[in-house]
């Protein structure tokens, strides 16, 4: 069943902490949207540039809404987001992530609001996508893979291909996510979404545009950054946030889909002494990344006992 897109109010969640560089940038193209009601939520984690002036700033003259700008936990930047995701005062038809460093394309939002209501509005869903990479100068310089499978708990569970910065989520999605929220936290909230959403049998859509240009702060990756990866696994544990994740996933199991306890079940028996039971394990529960690199990697991490 499909409907026409609906033009419902949209809050955008965005944390920032000393985002002065590229924000206005950002805010820019948030505002610049074919989609015409849209909310801004800031959380601020304690600026000490000119973030809250830009902000402040732009407070002045938004015309799709209105931008509310909230003094952070200060704890990091999941903890940003968490406090947004938490506060009972955002109300909205639908939910979407954005960092400080990024531009949007024009279409973002109604691209997305338009996924899902035409193939997805009756249940808990996500519309996520590529990105392109940019520069500090605004240059391209890559862009993200397209998914090779469509995204489910399976991958999520060792996995996320859902970046937050291209995130839109409806508001049985948001419920769902404030839920699981009250009784776990997370190490990150894309990631955490992907893995409630899927595993309670909603939907999550990976699409093959790039609706985000996603600045590149850090020198990138390439070879450099696997052979970084590699010294890390033998160096320390590879599945740290997944830790938090699969203890998320046990306070919250009653949220789970009957298959998606048993997937859970079956992935908890990895992290067994035996490395065959391991492997064996590990290739019964079904779990699997995106690509043949990625695949390889999450059965070294299996055999060197660091799932």
């Amino acid at each position: 069943m499909k409907r026409t897109p609906s033009s419902g109010r949209v809050a955008v969640l965005m944390a920032t902490c000393n985002g002065a560089a590229f924000l206005d940038d950002q805010l820019s193209s948030i505002a610049a949207q074919t989609y015409p009601d849209i909310d801004l939520w800031v959380s601020d984690g304690g600026s000490t540039d000119a973030t809250v002036s830009i902000l402040s700033d732009w407070t002045q003259r938004w015309t799709k809404g209105r931008i509310h700008t909230l003094r952070g936990p200060r704890q990091g930047r999941a903890a940003n987001f968490r406090s947004l995701i938490v506060n009972p005062n955002i109300q909205a038809d639908y939910f979407a992530f954005a960092d400080q460093n990024d531009l949007w394309e024009a279409d973002k939002i109604a691209a997305s609001v338009r996924w899902i209501e035409q193939n997805a509005f009756a249940v808990p869903s996500v519309f996520c996508s590529r990105t392109i990479t940019i520069g500090q100068d605004g240059a391209v310089v890559g862009s993200s893979q397209e998914s090779s499978s469509d995204p489910d708990f399976r991958n999520a569970l060792v996995e996320n291909i859902a970046t937050g910065n291209t995130m839109l989520y409806n508001r049985m999605a948001h419920d769902l996510l404030v839920q699981s929220c009250q009784k776990a936290e997370f190490s990150s909230h894309d990631w955490w979404l992907y893995l409630i959403v899927t595993g309670a049998g909603g939907v999550v859509h990976h699409d093959s545009l790039a609706l985000v240009r996603q600045r590149q702060l850090d020198g990138g990756g390439g070879w450099w950054a696997r052979t970084a990866y590699v010294k890390q696994l033998v160096a320390d544990r590879f599945a740290g946030p997944a830790d938090l994740n699969m203890q998320a996933l046990i306070r919250n199991s009653d949220l789970l889909t009957e298959e998606a306890q048993e997937i859970c079940d079956l992935y908890w028996k990895v992290r067994s002494d035996n490395f065959i039971k391991r492997l064996y394990y590990l290739r019964k529960s079904g779990v699997y990344r995106q690509t043949t690199w990625g695949q390889a990697k999450l059965y070294l991490v299996a055999l060197l006992r660091r799932l």
